[in-house]
């Protein structure tokens, strides 16, 4: 059974939501919650959430607070504070699966111009099984 909780904080962020809570221990001492919910909403309108909870024992605060740091740290530096992705931007455009295709074959393509495709694959007939 889960303990009181002592100090909360509410991050809500489209549909999902984080909760981090202080909560106590039998022994009177503390620890973190992190719970991450996410809302569905199903064919008929209703909806329900889904959690996913991480507890989090101060002995493991300074290193759990460094390697998150470090890796968002690493997302900053290598991809900037811009969001990019569909959901968020509404100009947003998916790679074109013609494109996709092209830069595919020409990737296959050897530097004699064959196709290093063509001998990935064997043609085989439903008669021949």
């Amino acid at each position: 059974m889960e303990r009181e909780e002592i100090f909360s904080k509410v991050l809500r962020a489209g549909r999902r939501t984080y909760f981090f809570d202080v909560r106590s221990t039998k022994a009177g001492d503390y620890y973190l919650t992190l719970t991450e919910s996410k809302k569905f909403t199903n064919e008929d309108g209703s909806f329900h959430y889904k959690k996913h909870k991480i507890y989090l024992y101060k002995e493991d605060f300074t290193e759990f607070s460094n390697i998150l740091n470090e890796m968002t740290d690493y997302v900053i530096s290598e991809k900037g504070e811009e969001v990019i992705s569909e959901r968020h931007q509404k100009d947003f455009k998916k790679e074109d699966k013609a494109e996709s295709t092209e830069e595919t074959s020409d990737e296959n393509e050897k530097e004699d111009g064959s196709n290093e495709s063509s001998n990935e694959f064997t043609d085989v007939s439903f008669d021949d099984i």
